[in-house]
């Protein structure tokens, strides 16, 4: 199996945000990521919440590529409506290049009412202009000739996009999906698919198998690092610590709920697996025997690549990466 990371940081205005949560703390868990062996971090887009998260991912990505040797460098997710395509695809090439190839490009349409209120777009338009967007940008990445461009939301004339992407034809591309009906839209676009961290074991075993099921349909190969399944991860010592990390993660996900109601799963139309967010379940909490049987668990469902949620300090990357990597990166799927 592979690990990646998956989160951001906080950085509230007139706060003196702690290093564990700022961004400072984030960059030094990066770093020592990189040199323990994570396969990848991706980091998440926000805007206008007031809690200080992480809105310019691609730049604090930039950033993190200097810093960094081997980590893959990823977005979970830019959400292409707020942006201007030309300009991101320029700024992902840039990223690309600079990173020696290590970029994820994970996108999505957007969900929270907040941000497409606070950007005067009407949320009624957020698949369309996605969908316009990524035709775009992968012309613009793949073309070598000046092109024009004339569509419902972006007009351009004479455009040739620079810096030229190392990855070829692009770098690969990420989107999260819930419901039956987005995952097999997703694998029958090519790209490659996040599940999130919420749902069950039980609904992600679904998932997965409603993912299989349509890359067969759509003449897809089955490749399982095209399959990033994100999980809260706690290792604990004893029944004390296991008990403040539940109730810990329930304040999370319940905090998350009351924040931003419109989470998928409160709306019909998104993911259901949200709808039982406040519950530790989704997550794996516990000794790292415990851990290990969970992730066993979902290595024999058939996912070899987890994304943890960024750990609250370093000692926690590092036990994880001594205690529970080896054994899972030593054995086969079929051992598991």
């Amino acid at each position: 199996m592979k690990f990646g990371l998956f989160g951001g940081a906080t950085a509230r205005r007139g706060d003196e945000t702690p290093d564990s949560q700022g961004y400072g703390g984030l960059i030094d868990l990066v770093q020592e990521a990189d040199g323990l062996g994570y396969h990848s971090v991706f980091l998440v887009e926000h805007h206008f919440t007031g809690a200080g998260q992480v809105s310019a991912t691609l730049n604090l990505l930039t950033y993190l590529a200097a810093k960094t040797e081997r980590i893959r460098l990823g977005t979970a997710v830019t959400v292409l409506p707020w942006h201007d395509p030309v300009l991101l695809a320029e700024q992902a090439a840039t990223l690309d290049l600079l990173s020696r190839g290590r970029l994820d490009f994970g996108i999505g349409k957007g969900y929270r009412d907040v941000e497409f209120a606070s950007f005067r777009i009407p949320k009624e338009e957020a698949l369309a202009r996605y969908e316009e967007s990524l035709a775009l940008m992968v012309k613009a990445w793949t073309s070598d000739e000046r092109f024009d461009h004339d569509g419902k939301y972006w007009r351009y004339s004479g455009i040739v996009v620079e810096p030229p992407v190392l990855q070829k034809p692009h770098p690969p591309l990420w989107t999260g999906a819930g419901t039956d009906e987005s995952i097999a839209r997703v694998a029958e676009s090519g790209l490659n698919v996040l599940f999130d961290q919420f749902a069950t074991f039980g609904r992600t075993a679904e998932r997965l198998g409603v993912w299989r099921a349509s890359c067969a349909r759509a003449g897809r190969r089955f490749d399982p690092m095209q399959v990033a399944l994100a999980r809260a991860v706690v290792i604990t010592d004893g029944a004390r610590e296991y008990e403040a990390a539940v109730a810990a993660r329930e304040r999370r996900t319940a905090g998350m709920v009351g924040a931003y109601g419109a989470l998928p799963g409160q709306d019909p139309t998104q993911p259901e697996s949200y709808a039982d967010a406040g519950r530790a379940s989704d997550a794996l909490i516990g000794d790292p025997d415990d851990v290990l049987r969970r992730l066993r668990e979902l290595r024999a469902m058939g996912f070899e690549y987890v994304l943890m949620l960024l750990p609250d300090d370093v000692q926690a990357l590092r036990r994880f990466a001594r205690e529970i990597m080896p054994e899972l990166q030593g054995e086969s799927a079929s051992a598991a």
